[in-house]
């Protein structure tokens, strides 16, 4: 008797996003193939791992496939007897010199992965897209769904190629693509260190003494993980749901993270006018000293932005609770080696 076996393929599974997704999907007793870039060390993951019930033989279950999201010959043999794709495969740059790349790559790979998966007959897609793909409402109202993204010279290239990228899936939906977007705000979870919100925790933790007066959403990465794969296992199909668990002002994000580190909570307000003073200096140091700079004016000016998300579109088609920031913070900080 044949006995048909689902085998689920991840993007991006070294990242933040599908590195936790790996765990979960492997706690339901699925089948799961990972796409890594050449190069990069996919047993980082096995930390991630460890951040739950420890790695077992878990982790020795994924089959990890090195492949590059621009390169199609790789792809479609990564898509090979894939039967579901959970896309989270995507550059995060807010450097303007790498603006053009950052583009240009989400779109592309996007585009390639859709393409693939219309060829291959997938079952289903799980495209994870970002809050700032979404429009903006000028009374600072909650963001929902139907908020439609408007080009603006003040758009980060970030939320330019996520706008593009997640208009690929669109165009995949449209040609018969089954699929599903999930549009998360900043999502906190243990990671690498040294990249996304994780950094927000190192840098409390060296002694962090500024904050702006911005506020937005947030959620936690488990969150992320969990209505991914709830949203596949329903009929659901060409909706996209924001996943936000709840906003805070930057100051209260980096007070719970110091509270959470015994650490001192950060003190010094930056106005708006010291904010862009900061990046200028920062763009001209990173140029004498040929680094990246570790301000830009699309942080700088988003870290002052006031933002806030619905999550009752997807509260209502799953009927879930998301966990509180706070406790997210806890547990994330409870992962961070100390100094």
């Amino acid at each position: 008797m044949y006995i048909y076996i689902t085998m689920i393929l991840v993007t991006g599974g070294t990242g933040l996003v599908g590195s936790h997704l790996l765990w979960h999907l492997l706690q339901k007793e699925k089948k799961v193939r990972a796409i890594h870039r050449p190069g990069t060390d996919p047993g980082m993951v096995r930390e991630i791992f460890d951040y739950y019930d420890g790695p077992g033989d878990l982790f020795s279950r994924i089959e990890w496939f090195p492949a590059d999201m621009l390169d199609l010959v790789s792809l479609d043999e990564a898509m090979e007897g894939i039967s579901q794709v959970y896309h989270c495969a995507a550059m995060i740059s807010f450097n303007p010199s790498e603006r053009k790349t950052l583009i240009n790559g989400n779109i592309e790979g996007t585009a390639n992965i859709v393409n693939l998966c219309l060829e291959h007959d997938i079952e289903k897609l799980c495209h994870v897209s970002s809050v700032a793909a979404l429009g903006s409402r000028p009374d600072k109202s909650p963001v929902t769904e139907d908020d439609l993204w408007k080009p603006s010279r003040r758009r980060s290239g970030y939320s330019v190629s996520k706008f593009h990228s997640e208009m690929e899936v669109w165009r995949g939906i449209a040609e018969g693509l089954n699929a599903v977007i999930v549009n998360p705000s900043v999502i906190i979870g243990p990671g690498n260190w040294k990249r996304g919100s994780a950094r927000f925790f190192t840098a409390v933790q060296k002694g962090m003494k500024y904050y702006t007066g911005g506020i937005t959403g947030f959620v936690d990465v488990r969150d992320v993980c969990r209505s991914m794969i709830a949203l596949m296992e329903t009929d659901i199909s060409g909706e996209r749901f924001i996943l936000n668990g709840e906003e805070l002002s930057y100051r209260e994000l980096f007070n719970m993270i110091a509270d959470a580190l015994d650490s001192p909570r950060p003190a010094i307000h930056v106005s708006g006018r010291l904010a862009e003073a900061g990046w200028r200096l920062e763009w001209l140091r990173s140029k004498l000293t040929l680094s990246k700079p570790r301000l830009t004016r699309e942080t700088a000016r988003s870290s002052r932005r006031v933002s806030r998300f619905s999550n009752h579109k997807v509260t209502r088609a799953l009927g879930c609770r998301f966990v509180p920031i706070k406790d997210s913070v806890a547990w994330t900080a409870s992962m961070l080696p100390r100094k």
